[in-house]
């Protein structure tokens, strides 16, 4: 009975430190995830990119942690809009940073109504960075049924609108849901951004120009959490 209780015990005590060793790797993980972004030695050109939600940013401290560019969300469908463009705008480009938009695009609503949300917030001028539009909503999320068809001719000419307005194409921010869902990214001959935390992402089949590499990154410039990019050297 004493053998078998000091075996016991033991296995008790080897499960304990197995539990231990699993929590602590995964706190350094988590640890490392917050803070990890790529060399950049094989990342020359990064930057973050910046929403209504993420509080007041900091960008001439932005700037000095290495960024270079930042895109803010500038429009969301037909009206959601981030009311703190303009001044997170003028605060980048005074900290030196070149800036581009981000556009949002919703499945359910008409690209006319879309595309005038943008022109409202976004001025066109030459200075700014490429316009962006994200590709993460389905249309499984709409009231109403809309067919693929339908969702690949308004966003052509959401994208045919924006473009007009910039002067420049716009690059196509997609998610892995929606490529998923749609299977767009081959067909749509504009630049792409994916995304994908530590690892190069592949999913839509063709080389990528930015990479959102880190959704939660932590620095000094915000006191929450950053997306982090980098650009296809």
């Amino acid at each position: 009975m004493a053998r078998k209780a000091r075996r016991i015990g033991w296995r008790t005590r080897a499960l304990g430190l197995l539990l231990l060793a699993a929590l602590a790797g995964g706190a350094w993980l988590w640890w490392d995830l917050q803070r990890w972004r790529p060399d950049e030695t094989a990342f020359p050109d990064q930057g973050a990119r910046i929403g209504a939600a993420d509080g007041a940013v900091n960008f001439r401290t932005l700037r000095a942690l290495g960024a270079s560019f930042v895109y803010i969300d500038a429009s969301d469908g037909a009206k959601g809009r981030n009311l703190r463009f303009g001044n997170q705008l003028a605060e980048a480009r005074a900290a030196g940073l070149q800036v581009g938009a981000v556009h949002r695009f919703d499945p359910c609503t008409m690209a006319d109504g879309q595309s005038a949300n943008f022109v409202t917030m976004v001025p066109r001028d030459p200075a700014l960075l490429p316009p962006a539009i994200e590709l993460s909503r389905i249309a499984q999320e709409c009231g109403e049924r809309v067919g693929d068809a339908a969702v690949e001719s308004e966003l052509m000419t959401l994208i045919n609108q924006i473009e007009m307005h910039a002067g420049k194409a716009v690059i196509l921010k997609v998610d892995p849901g929606f490529e998923e869902r749609y299977h767009l990214a081959g067909m749509l001959e504009r630049h792409l951004w994916l995304t994908r935390t530590r690892f190069p992402p592949e999913y839509a089949g063709r080389p990528w120009l930015l990479w959102t590499a880190s959704t939660s990154l932590q620095t000094e410039a915000a006191e929450g959490p950053l997306r982090w990019v980098v650009v296809q050297p």
